[in-house]
């Protein structure tokens, strides 16, 4: 008899227990394009595990570096079409969508980590809102190290530019490309060595980050530190998932985020430092832009400023004059 009670006990609270299991086993897949070892990569990794911590493992978010799990031009649409609930992007990717995924790639507009803060602050609203549109919702954003040319020679002017073959991987760089008399080249961060071994690109423009992590010593020799900008990537979540979290879960996951930006702005000051002489030290050639080089991207970046703000409409104008106070 006390063996019946107990089983009829058990089997009273058995829809209880299940439920309690299925909580703790809520699981968000989160498809991230960069390398393990890229400091984007181990930020989100420690943003995961910190939710995890938060959650009492309520909520565990497995991350997906490399492009392995979604490709980076799809981890959008498949963020808000919910077939993965989280994805991490280069933001201006899907600048042909909406303007505003753009602007924090428009050349000298914000030079600096300073610089790049104030125009995120600017940004950040109107971004919110874009995704807010598609059923999206932004966790945290964080740049890559400034942006410099890389070449097989050194570039000392926009003349040099022309007829090469120019790396691009969003609608800014096309458009660098463009203006400077180059050929435009789509090509991802995994295929630019044998990009460059095969003659399918000549030149590009990325961070000493992307430098280092691609081997540019085996197919290049020189990196001009232009500086031109700090282009940024955003963690973002479908809101439907995120709608679905306790009210518990969702506190833990935001409050990871902002710690995730903070820890993240302060790894990609020193991930710059620390890859620049890494690329010294690899055999680039590192240099500062020539003075007719610098007057010839501050002129392509004041015209791609101008038609960036035009297509932005008042929008854009907000933001910018936010930007330039």
């Amino acid at each position: 008899m006390r063996l019946l009670r107990l089983l009829l006990v058990l089997a009273a609270l058995l829809p209880a227990i299940l439920a309690s299991y299925a909580c703790a086993q809520t699981t968000w897949n989160l498809a991230a394009n960069y390398a393990d070892s890229a400091f984007h990569t181990k930020n989100i990794v420690q943003f995961a595990a910190d939710v995890d911590k938060a959650t009492g493992g309520s909520l565990k978010i497995v991350v997906h570096p490399g492009g392995k799990l979604i490709k980076h031009a799809d981890i959008k649409p498949a963020v808000r079409d919910g077939k993965v609930p989280a994805g991490e992007i280069l933001i201006s990717l899907a600048a042909d969508e909406a303007p505003v995924y753009g602007v924090d790639s428009i050349p000298f507009l914000a030079t600096g980590y300073d610089g790049a803060r104030k125009l995120y602050a600017a940004q950040k609203p109107f971004l919110e809102r874009q995704l807010a549109k598609e059923g999206l919702l932004l966790l945290f954003s964080v740049p890559w190290p400034p942006q410099g040319i890389y070449a097989k020679r050194e570039i000392k002017s926009i003349d040099d530019l022309k007829g090469l073959k120019f790396r691009t991987y969003n609608v800014a760089i096309k458009r660098i490309a463009e203006l400077a008399g180059a050929l435009p080249t789509q090509i991802e961060v995994p295929d630019l060595p044998a990009a460059f071994a095969s003659g399918r690109v000549d030149v590009m423009i990325t961070s000493a980050s992307s430098g280092v992590q691609s081997k540019a010593e085996e197919y290049l020799t020189h990196y001009i530190d232009t500086q031109a900008w700090l282009p940024r990537n955003m963690v973002f979540v479908n809101k439907a998932a995120f709608d679905r979290l306790s009210p518990a879960e969702q506190n833990a996951v935001i409050d990871a985020a902002k710690a995730a930006e903070e820890r993240g702005w302060r790894l990609s000051a020193e991930e710059m430092t620390v890859k620049t002489k890494a690329l010294k030290d690899a055999g680039i050639i590192v240099v500062p832009p020539s003075d007719a080089l610098k007057s010839g991207l501050a002129k392509i970046g004041d015209t791609i400023a101008a038609e960036w703000a035009a297509s932005a409409g008042a929008d854009g104008q907000a933001l910018l004059a936010a930007c330039r106070k």
